[in-house]
């Protein structure tokens, strides 16, 4: 196992750190709230894809060879969840939010269930239990080796994206360029939902 990391490391960068639902929802949380107010939803993510891992390794994934219909059927309603979000974030309020609104974004709890909706990040964990796992005595030492190199990774890259949207935030200074991004955000959700279904 002492090759392990890099490679590990490598997939879930290359996965995990490429646009897709996730860092998508992560910028338009970033710019809408902040960077502080994102975290919940960055951690949700990485603790959802760590629960998921498990399940997978736990033998979630042979359902899916036994039945594709499941699959299927998680993705489609992953993209009815990302039309729906693509939606909120259109007729998001384009005036600069205050306190009292009360608005609160995407939470951990909705980001670590999307990622069992989210058929990306179903791929990716069922492609790293199988490419990466070693079998026998230490199988179930190399998933837990699999989830601490997939946290160091997502925290870097999750956090990042969740920056990025937050720095974007700053140069929305007007109604007009915070509307303009609103149906930028919303059309990256919503063409994200062609990834899914295809």
């Amino acid at each position: 196992m002492e090759g392990f990391y890099l490679p590990v490391a490598l997939f879930v960068l290359s996965t995990a750190g490429t646009p897709g639902p996730n860092n998508i929802i992560l910028t338009a949380t970033g710019a809408r709230f902040g960077f502080r107010k994102s975290l919940p939803g960055v951690y949700g993510i990485i603790f959802g894809t760590a629960s998921q891992i498990v399940m997978v390794a736990a033998g979630l994934g042979i359902l899916f060879q036994q039945w594709p219909i499941l699959h299927t059927l998680l993705k489609m309603a992953g993209g009815a969840y990302l039309v729906w979000l693509a939606w909120k974030i259109l007729r998001s309020p384009v005036q600069e939010m205050s306190v009292e609104e009360g608005q609160e974004p995407v939470g951990f709890i909705q980001m670590a269930l999307f990622q069992y909706l989210n058929p990306k990040a179903w791929v990716m964990n069922l492609s790293m239990v199988s490419a990466f796992s070693v079998a026998g005595e230490v199988y179930w030492q190399s998933i837990m080796l699999i989830i601490l190199v997939a946290f160091t990774v997502m925290n870097m890259t999750q956090n990042a994206w969740a920056g990025f949207g937050s720095a974007i935030g700053r140069l929305l200074t007007s109604d007009q360029i915070r509307g303009r991004f609103n149906m930028l955000m919303a059309t990256l959700t919503a063409l994200s939902v062609y990834f899914i279904l295809r």
